[in-house]
């Protein structure tokens, strides 16, 4: 099976399922791509519906937070929750979410906004948005209180039969399903599809190297992106010219006219100009290099032909909580005395095998696989003692474990359907949901096996 380049250059080197895949398109329109958030108390943020039900301790007595209903149809999650703030006359700071949603979608999430009322919620007006109220509570949202995301997603432009679409879909889901789960790849998203630098600008701030990190962020462009865009980037590459490139860079390239301007006036003042990013996206960028470090560690475990629901000697393994989410923070190493023991905690479900996310305070594994991890962070060049906490990466560099499996739930193929206007085409909705941190992609990726995931709208 033929990995595509760009899927390589994530880390993404391995297919887990030998079924051939269906094709088509995805996110051919936000509609086709609907993301409703669940809380760990089983809550869902729906797309569409005019009563909320009771969420968390939400109540209709006044108290710190008010929890809301938040729709948006392609709306960037960050850009969103400032446009927000800007209209409430408040912080962006005290607007909380458990999690981030894809922009191109049309998603349904819970948010808390900090000393705001009902009313001045009924009274923000923006378009392709939609805030619901659904009562007031103590605490603020954070990832903790998130569960999984529930999509609906329609694959359209597939080139074979119902029949054989149907019959694809269920050979991949069965495999799966008999693995005990997708490998847990961070997806296409995490680094940029049509601009895979993230991770880069990350590698770049994690090793303190800031200029660096700022012109590739800045002026790195991608035969994908935008002409205005791509031009624009080109331009300062060449002349390094903060004052043009602001009048030149579209106004759509909001966090890199944040940048920009900060330059303006202080051109040798790289750390200054990522501090104007809101923290979680200055985060995101030492995570994404750790997130392409461990899809390097899980492809060569599988190309290895290390199991990925079984313990090797070495290997870090965390707890399973009730719901099915794994506890990161419960890891310890499998050994040579616990590694029976632990692989039948992992064949009930109580354990799962995880892989490291390289940082400050998390070091590779042991074993076969620690020595696998140690050859890929010197081919990077990375030397774990020289990874530090700086004015950047102090917001993400800190690591942790990630399971390598993740499983899919409540699975389904909603409807395949011709095409009226081309009897050749194929329309496939799908539908299923997967716990935090994982990726819709990443089994789309297994489903569809596309050429070219760009076009393919991942």
């Amino acid at each position: 099976m033929i990995v595509p380049e760009i899927d390589k250059l994530l880390g993404i080197e391995v297919y887990a399922t030998e079924t051939a895949g269906i094709g088509g398109v995805i996110r051919d329109s936000a509609d086709d791509f609907r993301v409703e958030e669940v809380l760990v108390d089983g809550s869902k943020a729906e797309i569409k519906t005019a009563t909320e039900h009771q969420v968390l301790t939400a109540s209709p007595s006044k108290q710190r937070y008010l929890l809301c209903i938040l729709v948006k149809h392609k709306w960037d999650t960050f850009i969103a929750l400032k446009t927000i703030a800007k209209q409430l006359d408040l912080s962006q700071g005290q607007i909380h979410i458990a999690g981030i949603k894809d922009a191109k979608a049309v998603t349904a999430q819970h948010i808390t906004v900090e000393g705001c009322s009902m009313k001045d919620i009924s009274e923000v007006d923006i378009k392709d948005m939609e805030i619901r109220p659904v009562g007031y509570v103590h605490e603020k949202l954070s990832p903790y209180y998130l569960l999984g995301n529930h999509f609906t997603i329609i694959v359209k432009a597939i080139k074979d039969a119902e029949s054989t679409v149907a019959k694809l879909i269920a050979e991949v889901a069965e495999a799966i399903e008999a693995g005990g789960g997708v490998p847990n790849f961070f997806g296409h998203q995490r680094f940029g599809t049509t601009r895979p630098i993230s991770h880069l600008v990350g590698k770049a701030l994690l090793e303190g190297a800031f200029e660096e990190a700022a012109m590739i962020f800045l002026a790195r462009p991608s035969v994908h992106e935008h002409p205005a865009s791509r031009n624009a980037r080109a331009e300062l590459q060449s002349t390094g010219d903060f004052q043009q490139a602001l009048n030149a860079f579209p106004w759509q390239l909001r966090f890199e006219r944040l940048m920009l301007r900060h330059l303006v006036d202080k051109p040798d003042d790289y750390v200054g100009a990522f501090m104007r990013l809101p923290v979680k996206l200055q985060a995101l960028f030492v995570q994404a290099y750790q997130s392409y470090l461990f899809n390097r560690f899980l492809s060569e475990r599988i190309k290895n032909g290390f199991s990925l629901n079984r313990a090797e000697v070495g290997d870090y393994v965390v707890n399973v909580e009730r719901s099915g989410l794994p506890m990161v923070n419960t890891g310890k190493v499998a050994t040579t005395e616990a590694v029976a023991k632990v692989n039948e905690r992992v064949k009930a479900g109580k354990m799962r095998v995880a892989l490291p996310l390289i940082g400050v305070k998390q070091k590779p594994s042991q074993g076969l696989m620690g020595d696998i991890e140690w050859q890929i962070l010197e081919k990077e060049g990375i030397r774990t003692e020289k990874i530090r906490v700086n004015e950047i990466s102090r917001v993400g560099g800190r690591g942790g474990l990630r399971a390598v499996l993740t499983p899919v739930k409540d699975f389904e193929l909603n409807n395949v359907s011709t095409v009226v206007q081309n009897q050749n085409m194929c329309h496939a909705e799908l539908s299923f949901m997967l716990l935090r941190g994982s990726y819709a992609t990443v089994l789309l990726r297994e489903i569809m096996k596309p050429e070219n995931p760009i076009k393919a709208g991942f």
